[in-house]
């Protein structure tokens, strides 16, 4: 759990939420890399109890050749770190604890900027595997049920990139996937490792955490770059990227792997772009597969006026996209609602699913004619969709409104862009969208 009180970051309550990559294949970066074991048994050489973020006065021995954490004076938790640094890596370490308890392993942790947890709260309602930095940014409400009470527990941990990538394997299976959004906060490109006792008022009398057979290995400054931008912002997938299976939805320089609805006229690529024209007739540009789950990451700006969106998971046969899938709104916030003097639904706000959920953050849109950037992952019946690096909402589409009901709508379908109201805009585009990648989960 966090040493800190949860924050929401949108305005409506967040269930659990979706694993944001899905099944990690093994990466080539860094195989040659020497594990190092960080903790002998015996002492504490080479580990601290300040450094980061989250410093306490938790009580920290060596028990039986474990490190172990227990409450200090006043139930009081803190954490134990590295007194080195690490930027890419990746950690082993078994841990136990007994039941109920609170801990956590943290990465990059600096006095100044942010790092992040991996969640290891073995407590009712607690979750192992969650993701969390100054607030919940993955939920994984089934990771408890995978612990083995009173049993040493094998944990990995692979850190990675700018933004972090953190991917979590516990006793040999995937726990966690987890790619922050771009530019999503303040976070520190190295730091301390940290393994933590968190207070847990009522723990029972003698409730520790205990750690043994701790490594770690050091991986190459590379590691976790999936994109390459040029100086026009135009972006390219890395070796590593293809590994773990991203693809390209847009090459650039054509409409190939694109199907034009309607009369099929009103987009063009160029210099990289896909170019939503004021003349045509289509009413949308959908991907010429289905898709299921998946990770999308876009680049897109918009002129005045502009009236666009993203359809997800849209039936092929027909009917409204928004509504037999779903859309990702994108629109001129600025000036809708002054030039057409009416009033916007909360959720026809950029970055708002549409018809069902408004987006939890207001000022993410950047102005007008400036290029924005989506990630959005749309895993199983869990949606979470980040803008310019901040997460608008993470929400089971089952547990929120709309007509019809997600549960009733098509489970898998086209990717599509939306051209809509063209004709109050100026110029001969109105929307640009770039540097289109997903990968299936």
């Amino acid at each position: 759990m966090p040493p800190i009180a949860i924050m929401m970051p949108t305005s409506i309550q967040l269930v659990s939420v979706l694993s944001l990559l899905g099944v990690l294949s093994a990466f080539a970066a860094g195989d040659d890399g020497e594990w190092v074991t960080i903790f002998d048994g015996e002492s504490l050489d080479g580990w601290v109890t300040e450094g980061g973020r989250y410093d306490g006065d938790a009580d920290w021995s060596i028990e039986a050749g474990a490190l172990t954490g227990r409450e200090g004076s006043g139930g009081s938790g803190g954490l134990i770190y590295t007194a080195k640094k690490y930027r890419n890596f990746e950690l082993e370490l078994d841990t136990t604890i007994t039941y109920p308890f609170d801990s956590g392993i943290f990465v990059r942790m600096t006095p100044d900027k942010r790092g992040a947890q991996v969640t290891i709260d073995y407590r009712p309602g607690g979750e192992v595997g969650g993701i969390y930095s100054d607030g919940w940014f993955f939920h994984n409400p089934d990771g408890a049920a995978k612990f083995t009470r009173d049993e040493w527990n094998h944990f990995k941990v692979r850190c990675v990139g700018e933004p972090m990538h953190l991917t979590v394997w516990m006793n040999g299976d995937l726990l966690t996937d987890y790619r922050f959004p771009e530019e999503s906060g303040a976070f520190a490109q190295e730091g301390l490792i940290g393994l933590q006792v968190h207070g847990s008022p009522g723990a029972p009398e003698g409730s520790n955490v205990k750690f043994k057979h701790i490594r770690v290995r050091e991986l190459p400054a590379d590691a976790g770059t999936y994109f390459e931008s040029d100086e026009a912002g135009l972006a390219a997938l890395t070796d590593e990227a293809r590994a773990i299976g991203w693809t390209a939805l847009f090459d650039g320089e054509s409409l190939a792997g694109w199907e034009a609805a309607g009369g099929g006229t009103g987009f063009r690529a160029q210099d990289g772009v896909m170019q939503f024209l004021v003349a045509g007739d289509s009413p949308y540009i959908m991907t010429a597969k289905d898709y299921r789950d998946f990770h999308l990451r876009l680049d897109f700006k918009i002129a005045r006026m502009a009236n666009s969106g993203l359809f997800l998971r849209a039936d092929r046969k027909g009917g409204d996209p928004a509504y037999s899938g779903c859309e990702i709104q994108i629109l001129d916030d600025f000036n809708w609602e002054t030039v057409t003097d009416s009033k916007l639904a909360p959720y026809q706000f950029t970055g708002g699913l549409y018809g069902s959920v408004p987006p939890g953050v207001k000022d993410a849109l950047k102005p007008l004619g400036e290029w924005n950037t989506y990630d959005i992952v749309y895993q199983g019946r869990r949606i979470c969709v980040a803008l310019n690096g901040k997460v608008l909402y993470d929400v089971d589409t089952h547990e929120v409104p709309g007509e019809p009901k997600f549960a009733d709508r098509v489970p898998a379908g086209f990717i599509g862009m939306q051209r809509h109201a063209p004709g109050q805009v100026e110029g001969e585009a109105y929307a640009w969208f770039r540097n289109i990648f997903i990968r299936e989960l």
